[in-house]
């Protein structure tokens, strides 16, 4: 059972944690929101779907991506084609010069829908294509960075700039793509309208369900041995290199659980907003992906789903009510963090609110035992005592 949450739930405070956001998420917001504050709350949550595999791939790996936009924009455009199919049926597109394909198609003279689209057709393949095609860059992408040992801010670099021509090939292939304005006009999954109020309450719910999922495998990782192999790589990547280890493998791996988070959070976005487009592709929303793992502590799977809810929600508010300066807003709420909370909400949790709710806990009230205690633990007895131990040294030990 020990075993058990420890690898699933972080030990007993964590599984504790968990317990709290699943409550929160699933009793409290549906409870206290209307439909519309809930689906916004919703799209937040698609976000912290980046957040959780930063946290795994940027905080234990110490693999920087500025380009996390990208597979959270390739996940979105394989659901949003997919829907984008359902919506062009012959009937429903019978006005066009050729019915049957997306509207963006036919503006742009093309008269039958092309190879890559096809398969696209089926919904499972999609929910296939949501996971692995990301999966599959982020592989490519791994594979030619880390067996090169490209790493650090030169790693940063090269993310950003896919991240730019990735958004430049969709905006320029307008024809296949939609172009700026992406994949709009999705109305149902499989014949169910996702339009209405009640769709969008049971999209949210799977949308959780789907987060507190990822959250769980992310601490099956961190509790495993490659957990540990990644923080010490973070650390001393040449002495786990000179150990024995295959270095690059595992920063290949995580990169690419990262990268498959980042997808579904995508495909989620399109099913609960109802679009997607090259604007989630770019540069400037990847660094907002990495502004979320920041705020919540880069460290922490929980709290990167808070830095996600509060920065967004943050950016909603001060959209609303001041919309030229919001981004002036956010930008001093990034650089606050990092000099005075530099691991986050998380950090800011472990090091005031855990002391203070320790402080509030009664005093132990039990009679003292009358047995002595047994030579060992007396002093003088020539035994080492628990408190002889330093503090450091009991952290350390497993």
């Amino acid at each position: 059972m020990n075993s058990t949450l420890d690898k699933f739930f972080g030990g007993k405070q964590g599984g504790i944690g968990l317990l709290i956001l699943a409550a929160l998420l699933l009793l409290v917001f549906p409870l206290l929101l209307d439909s519309f504050r809930l689906n916004m709350v919703g799209k937040y949550l698609t976000y912290a779907f980046v957040a959780v595999g930063l946290v795994l791939c940027w905080g234990y790996g110490g693999i920087l991506s500025l380009g996390q936009g990208i597979f959270f924009g390739l996940g979105g455009y394989c659901m949003a084609m997919f829907l984008k199919l359902e919506a062009s049926d012959p009937e429903s597109t019978r006005i066009q010069s050729t019915p049957g394909i997306p509207d963006f198609m036919d503006w742009n003279q093309i008269t039958e829908l092309p190879l890559f689209w096809q398969p696209f057709q089926s919904f499972g393949f999609t929910l296939l294509a949501v996971v692995a095609v990301p999966a599959i860059l982020a592989l490519i992408i791994g594979v030619a960075m880390f067996k090169r040992r490209v790493g650090d801010v030169y790693f940063s670099i090269v993310t950003q700039a896919i991240a730019a021509i990735l958004t430049i090939l969709i905006i320029g292939q307008q024809g296949l793509t939609g172009g700026v304005n992406g994949i709009t006009d999705l109305k149902t999954l499989l014949g169910w309208d996702i339009r209405t109020d009640e769709a969008k309450t049971i999209l949210y719910f799977v949308n959780a369900a789907l987060l507190i999922g990822c959250i769980l495998i992310g601490r099956f990782i961190l509790a495993s041995k490659l957990g540990r192999l990644l923080m010490a790589m973070r650390d001393k990547e040449e002495r786990v290199r000179f150990s024995g280890y295959d270095v690059a493998s595992f920063k290949i791996f995580v990169f690419c659980v990262a990268a498959s988070f980042s997808a579904i959070g995508g495909a989620m976005f399109t099913l609960q907003v109802g679009f997607m487009s090259p604007s989630f592709v770019g540069i400037v929303p990847s660094i907002e992906m990495v502004i979320f793992a920041a705020v919540g502590g880069r460290m922490s799977l929980l709290g990167a789903v808070y830095g996600a809810l509060l920065v967004n929600y943050g950016k909603t508010v001060f959209s609303e009510s001041f919309p030229e300066l919001w981004l002036y807003f956010m930008g001093g709420l990034f650089i606050a963090v990092v000099m005075y909370f530099p691991n986050g909400l998380a950090g800011l949790w472990q090091s005031h609110a855990r002391p203070w709710l320790a402080r509030l806990r009664l005093p132990d009230r039990r009679q003292p035992s009358m047995k002595p205690k047994p030579p060992a633990e007396q002093p003088g007895a020539g035994g080492a005592t628990i408190d002889a131990v330093p503090a450091k040294q009991l952290e350390s030990t497993p």
